[in-house]
């Protein structure tokens, strides 16, 4: 995850490159353009139910599956023009375990170098210049506080440690979560102020990229084994 946390930061450097895209179209054209690109946040899908009443049912281990994704969402003004990017991957791992009700444990790993947006020379920046794949080619997040799971309820806040690029802080996530036909779903974001990890929102000529965003996952579960 918090890889993510510094993609969201390369987008907006990148944007240089897309800054040619919007002189050629007219800023108000690529606007439109990036803005119908970015992805939706992430959201339970609408057959998930909330925590049974009976929650010892979710009791035990579960690993992330196939169908999961993390990423960011970032505000940029180019040439005056308001801008949202997102970047997405399929590449997560990880796993959560439940006891008695309550989340005790959870790790999710995401691979930063398979982040991608809609602009390959955005995403080779944000790999090389500003992630440093080559050395930090993972983000991470542990759990450190155990989370009740409230019967009834699809709200879950989760409190832990966020790691991008070697440098760790602790964050509040607010999720969802919801039982599945095959599992559980769990959705959520985590605000980011760059600065925090060491990374300065590039500020240009035409392009200027705010100095927060947001990691956003959406995580499938299954049970281990």
């Amino acid at each position: 995850m918090r890889r993510a946390a510094k993609v969201a930061i390369g987008v907006g450097v990148a944007v240089v490159v897309g800054g040619a895209a919007a002189v050629a179209w007219g800023p108000g054209l690529y606007a439109d353009w990036a803005n119908r690109a970015a992805a939706e946040a992430p959201a339970l899908e609408a057959t998930g139910a909330p925590v049974p009443e009976e929650t010892a049912g979710l009791d035990g281990v579960w690993v992330v599956a196939d169908g999961s994704f993390a990423g960011y969402r970032v505000h940029e003004v180019l040439r005056g023009e308001d801008v949202t990017v997102t970047g997405r991957t399929e590449e997560v791992t990880g796993s959560v375990t439940i006891a008695d009700g309550t989340l005790t444990d959870a790790e999710v790993v995401v691979d930063i170098e398979s982040v991608r947006t809609d602009e390959p020379p955005r995403d080779a920046y944000f790999r090389g210049t500003v992630m440093e794949v080559g050395t930090y080619p993972t983000a991470t997040f542990v759990l450190t506080e155990p989370a009740p799971l409230e019967p009834g309820q699809t709200a879950v806040e989760l409190t832990g440690d966020l790691t991008i690029r070697d440098v760790t802080r602790e964050v509040t996530v607010d999720a969802e979560v919801a039982t599945t036909d095959d599992g559980a779903h769990v959705v959520g974001s985590v605000p980011l102020t760059f600065a925090d990890y060491g990374v300065e929102a590039p500020a240009l000529a035409f392009v200027r990229v705010d100095g927060e965003g947001s990691i956003e996952f959406s995580l499938r579960l299954e049970r281990e084994g």
